[in-house]
């Protein structure tokens, strides 16, 4: 065991972020302002699609979203049951029901032939979640939406900056929600975006986010504003304040350079592990589409490896490497089987791809020689317990 410990993440944070706070803090206007709406254009800019509302957290963009559609109690949404719980949760807000669809088979995201056996009267949208960063068959889904009039509403917490026959996840969609929590390839600590190419979806989710206040209600203690304001509907608090759009504005643009670093990594690690039977190593993604690299997803073996994953996880924390699982499906947890009476025979995809998968160290700020001690302990553990049949590395 090395003396020191590789964590699962780090969020890569610089002097910039630091400079950009401290104007923010020095402005006096700490909560949504102009930094906010900077970072909204910035970001509209750099994903292509015509609006991008800044939320507190990714879960709050997939809020507003099933808002603006007007679902509403008794319908239901396809979502997929390996993802986290945000997903499928936020349709319970409105007294709607997630409808659970297995992973494509070898693979993590939603399969779009096991989401339309489920589709009922009732089903109002669809959810598909780029796991890990993989872009998810859009060409499939939204053949799949217009088959059956369901909006899209792209989970994209892990898909920052992925792309899908040319297109950047963000502008394929009725909506798309992009995460900026402390783990993602951007972070704002806690935060979100909500994007759209539709003026009506904006200014529905724009009115919902703070309050169901007015236009510009934000601007009412600035110079520009007025006392006066007017509440339209019930709305939501999900804004995002400025302190924490100077994080985003500036890890916005270093988005490009920490996407070349977790390529460079991936590309580290799979020159080193690609020999091993024992271990699957994660698809780029379907043909024509670009992976975000937000996590290195690899798979045991258990037939040729005489540990299971659980095992193999005890093996690399014992020997001072980070790892998590990505995720433990909602067909597994307590409240969707007793709420939906959901069981695990029903999905046998995503069963297979959770009790085989573990989630390596991949950040910018990952060191090549820390790298290269995550995948020579892999080698090592595969080398203790390997099977009978196994290639010899």
């Amino acid at each position: 065991m090395q003396n020191s410990y590789i964590p699962f993440h780090l969020p890569s944070i610089g002097e910039e972020e630091i400079a950009a706070v401290e104007r923010v803090l020095r402005s006096g206007w700490l909560t949504t302002g102009p930094v906010a709406h900077e970072f909204e254009k910035e970001f509209a800019q750099y994903i292509g699609c015509k609006h991008a509302l800044a939320v507190n957290s990714g879960t709050s963009a997939l809020q507003l979203a099933l808002d603006a559609i007007g679902l509403k109690g008794g319908d239901e949404v396809l979502v997929p049951t390996y993802t986290f719980t945000a997903t499928a949760e936020v349709v319970t807000y409105f007294g709607a029901k997630p409808v659970l669809c297995d992973s494509l088979a070898g693979g993590f995201n939603i399969d779009p032939a096991d989401a339309e056996k489920r589709i009922t009267s009732r089903t109002k949208a669809i959810i598909p979640v780029h796991i890990g960063g993989e872009p998810c068959a859009m060409d499939a889904i939204q053949s799949l939406a217009v088959r059956h009039n369901l909006q899209v509403i792209e989970d994209a917490a892990h898909a920052l900056p992925a792309s899908f026959g040319g297109q950047r996840v963000g502008t394929m969609s009725e909506f798309t929600a992009f995460s900026f929590y402390a783990t993602k390839t951007i972070t704002t600590g806690e935060g979100g975006m909500l994007t759209t190419n539709d003026d009506a979806y904006a200014a529905r989710a724009a009115l919902m986010r703070l309050h169901g206040i007015g236009k510009d209600a934000w601007k009412r203690y600035s110079r520009a504003g007025s006392w006066k304001y007017q509440v339209m509907e019930a709305g939501y608090k999900c804004n995002l304040p400025d302190i924490l759009a100077a994080v985003g504005l500036a890890q916005l643009r270093r988005c490009d350079s920490f996407l070349a670093k977790r390529r460079a990594l991936v590309e580290r690690y799979r020159s080193k592990l690609e020999r091993l039977e024992e271990v699957e190593l994660p698809s780029a993604g379907p043909a024509g589409s670009e992976h975000a690299w937000h996590l290195f997803i690899v798979r045991t073996r258990p037939g040729i490896l005489e540990i299971n994953r659980d095992e193999f996880i005890e093996q690399l924390t014992e020997a001072g490497v980070g790892t998590s699982v990505h995720f433990i499906p909602l067909h597994r947890h307590p409240f969707y089987q007793e709420k939906y009476g959901v069981r695990q025979e029903s999905f046998p995809n995503a069963e297979n791809a959770y009790s085989r998968c573990i989630s390596l160290p991949l950040y910018p700020d990952l060191a090549e020689k820390d790298a290269d001690y995550v995948a020579q302990t892999v080698i090592n553990i595969v080398r203790k317990y390997r099977g009978a049949r196994a290639v010899k590395v």
